[in-house]
């Protein structure tokens, strides 16, 4: 069993709050999550036909069968049944009564800020991350890594084609969450979407080009990009501005959450077409920018991520902000250090030096290579060992009285 690192952060709010919500893509580990945290709890998987319809037609009786406390699963296939669950908390104020799951959330956010607001923690959670997998003796070569992605099936079972369990992976995606909540009609110019936004990873989202490509409007683009974010499978990144300038781009990236199911979508199946492929580089980026996002979030902490870019053609690949200070990282695929890497962040520094946290090094470069704590001012780090450069080391405020 791989000890998933957002345990401790789930715990803690259920032991604060009535209810926990954890949200994330399918097959991210969530269930399995909630029943080794909470064994001795009563389990509903709203997928089984017949449960999902005595949620639906009898919630008292569906609460006689599956007493608190109560995981519930896949809680977007009733959503309605939140509302008998907001009736139960406030006649009973019991803490941690509920461990509530769910995969998409379009259904979802107006029901929980409606019925659970002021009674439920949402967690968000993601795929395995590189220091997990560390921890249980996986340590994968880059190219390998990008393939297989972070899906716990993978590694909990061995011996799987990864470009064959993401083909499947995106077959049931399409099948039971988009097709059930009827948001696109046409499912194969939708995944065409999909692998169209595959190759534009780490890069600006341009609606308007994208829509030209596949032959719908840029306001369905926008539509279909707002599912995949609120399915938990691409992840859109912001740029930092100030109101210094004009000159800073504010249109955001996108990267997918999973960088197997975004290999998959390329038609990369082996480590061999990975080293050659020209997107090697925008996927490496992809794994950093998601790996950084899940040790903010398994640490309990806002993510804070950013990017930079001016329309002079500066650009830092990823910003941290802690503390109202910034700290500067790109992020490269190759193994040999190179001081190039780091003209791009000595700019900005420049410009924005009172922004800027530069008590421990300049910035850091996350590469393939060997970590370095200093090499003219800056750092570089392997991306096996990038979980310590995001995760929240601090502990939180919590009112005592």
């Amino acid at each position: 069993m791989i000890t998933r690192h957002i345990s401790q952060k789930i715990k803690e709010l259920a032991a604060h709050y009535f209810s926990v919500c954890l949200f994330g893509p399918r097959q991210c580990g969530k269930t399995t999550l909630a029943k080794e945290l909470f064994p001795s709890y009563a389990y509903a998987n709203l997928e089984d036909m017949d449960i999902r319809a005595l949620a639906k037609n009898d919630p008292k009786e569906f609460f006689v069968r599956f007493p608190e406390p109560v995981i519930i699963d896949e809680i977007q296939r009733v959503p309605e049944l939140l509302s008998t669950v907001q009736v139960r908390i406030d006649e009973t104020h019991k803490k941690g009564q509920y461990i509530i799951t769910g995969s998409q959330q379009i259904p979802l956010k107006s029901t929980v800020a409606q019925s659970l607001a002021g009674r439920t923690a949402i967690v968000h959670m993601q795929p395995l991350s590189i220091a997990e997998l560390k921890e249980t003796g996986i340590e994968l070569p880059r190219d390998i890594q990008l393939i297989s992605g972070g899906m716990p099936y993978l590694y909990a079972q061995g011996g799987i084609n990864p470009f064959e369990y993401y083909k499947n992976y995106v077959a049931t995606y399409l099948e039971r969450d988009i097709a059930q909540i009827g948001a696109v009609q046409d499912l194969m110019r939708f995944e065409s979407f999909m692998r169209l936004l595959a190759g534009r990873t780490g890069q600006l989202v341009n609606n308007s080009a994208i829509s030209n490509e596949i032959g719908v409007s840029s306001v369905t683009v926008g539509s279909w990009l707002s599912m995949l974010e609120a399915s938990h499978l691409v992840y859109i990144l912001r740029p930092w501005f100030t109101n210094r300038t004009s000159q800073v781009v504010k249109t955001p990236k996108v990267y997918f959450c999973d960088t197997g199911l975004a290999s998959y979508l390329l038609g990369i199946e082996t480590p061999t077409q990975m080293q050659r492929d020209p997107l090697l580089g925008n996927l490496f980026e992809n794994l950093i920018v998601t790996e950084a996002l899940k040790a903010r979030l398994n640490s309990g902490a806002e993510p804070n991520l950013y990017f930079f870019r001016n329309s002079k053609g500066l650009e830092v690949d990823l910003l941290l902000k802690s503390e109202n200070k910034l700290r500067l990282f790109e992020i490269k695929s190759g193994k040999a250090l190179n001081d190039e890497f780091c003209k791009n962040m000595d700019k900005f520094i420049a410009s924005y030096d009172d922004y800027v946290d530069t008590t421990e090094s300049k910035g850091t470069v996350i590469y393939s290579g060997e970590d370095y704590s200093s090499y003219k001012c800056f750092s570089y780090a392997n991306f096996h060992h990038i979980d310590s450069l995001f995760k929240n080391v601090q502990k939180p405020f919590k009112l005592e009285f």
